[in-house]
């Protein structure tokens, strides 16, 4: 009849894990990034400032 024993607290507790597990691909879908991703954005935001910073007039320029 029936395919075996099923310890529920077992059973419950996969169920559980399993509804994470989805929860938690759902969100690394949505918001995750590499971590080569983010390297490379902290790159281009560190030579924007620097490019920024180069162009910034000092009390001396100004005169």
């Amino acid at each position: 009849m029936t395919g075996g024993v099923v310890n529920l607290r077992q059973a419950r507790k996969a169920r559980e894990r399993a509804a994470k597990k989805a929860e938690a691909d759902e969100n690394a879908a949505r918001f995750g990034r590499t971590k080569g991703q983010k390297a490379r954005e902290e790159r281009d935001a560190a030579r924007a400032r620097a490019a920024l910073d180069g162009h910034r007039l000092t009390p001396d320029d100004e005169a």
